[in-house]
């Protein structure tokens, strides 16, 4: 059975979102709870799995990485044996930030960053060109960002 989360629950998990690093004691103002009560939810928010971590998000522009790749993958085939030895070796990839498994015309979507189109093309040729058991592979390159979020709405 889920643990369930209450109005304050939610206020704590939409406050961290938005600023990960605020000190407990400012975290307890903004919903309303004394700081040892805060502290508490918190820590049973971290237990039960809705808070998986805490990380600093980076500027991709400003690590030399502007550019965003979409790469839709086809494998040759659905075995499992084939899955799991993709899913190995796409985990390996340097400048992977996300991998999916999909439902659709692709077996897998890949986001990838890159200094330009040409440090693209070196990572094609290193890297997912050498993926085991790709059929077919279509790269799009990401224009503008118009939405970029990491907030699930609580």
């Amino acid at each position: 059975m889920e643990p369930e989360l209450d109005a304050t629950d939610r206020r704590i998990l939409t406050a961290l979102q938005r600023e990960g690093r605020v000190t407990n004691a400012e975290l307890s103002e903004r919903v309303n709870l004394s700081p040892s009560a805060c502290h508490r939810r918190v820590q049973r928010l971290e237990q039960d799995g809705f808070i998986s971590g805490y990380v600093a998000l980076l500027d991709a522009r400003r690590m030399g990485r502007p550019t965003t790749v979409f790469v839709e993958i086809t494998l040759q085939g659905q075995t499992e044996e084939l899955m799991d030895a993709f899913e190995r070796e796409v985990a390996r990839l340097p400048d992977l930030l996300e991998c999916h498994l999909m439902a659709g015309a692709a077996d897998y979507l890949l986001k990838i960053i890159a200094r330009d189109s040409e440090d693209y093309s070196r990572i094609h040729r290193q890297y997912l060109s050498r993926l085991p058991g790709v059929a077919q592979m279509q790269s799009s390159f990401a224009l503008r960002t118009v939405v970029r979020t990491t907030a699930i709405a609580v």
